[in-house]
């Protein structure tokens, strides 16, 4: 598996619903006043919960199941976030594609699937120094913060 420092990554938030053709599925997952964060099986740095569409899924049911398999949520609000595109250079690999990013209060969790490709969960109250994808943090998660304080006023 590669280091993060291998991976060349550009992306670029766009409003909800804006870019079509949807590949990805992503949630930034919130839970008793934590950031939940998973730990892919091979590698050593956190992530959000996320990954393909399905042939079949929409955005949201993607979402939504990979909120279950990744991190175990399941009891939750999901709502969107933001769309987004992204350029990526892995392993010789160009990756590019359009995704939509979702937000969500998880308020039950159980434990991950024995077949997910997630090894573990950790709960951060900001998201930590070792993310596999910094640059989806850097254009995203501010829009997160941003949901997250709406949500809180509304309640």
């Amino acid at each position: 598996m590669p280091n993060v420092s291998d991976i060349y990554m550009e992306i670029k938030a766009h409003p909800f619903n804006s870019l079509g053709d949807y590949i990805y599925a992503d949630i930034i997952s919130f839970y008793k006043g934590q950031w939940i964060f998973s730990k892919h099986k091979e590698r050593t740095t956190w992530e959000t919960q996320g990954g393909h569409i399905e042939n079949g899924e929409t955005p949201l049911d993607a979402a939504k199941r990979e909120l279950y398999e990744e991190a175990g949520a399941v009891d939750y609000d999901i709502e969107p976030l933001c769309d987004y595109w992204v350029y990526a250079e892995l392993e010789g690999k160009v990756l590019t594609g359009n995704g939509q990013v979702y937000f969500a209060i998880v308020r039950t969790l159980a434990n991950i699937p024995e077949t997910s490709e997630m090894e573990k969960i950790c709960l951060f109250d900001t998201p930590p120094n070792n993310l596999t994808y910094p640059a989806y943090y850097t254009e995203v998660f501010p829009l997160a913060l941003e949901k997250l304080k709406t949500t809180i006023k509304g309640k």
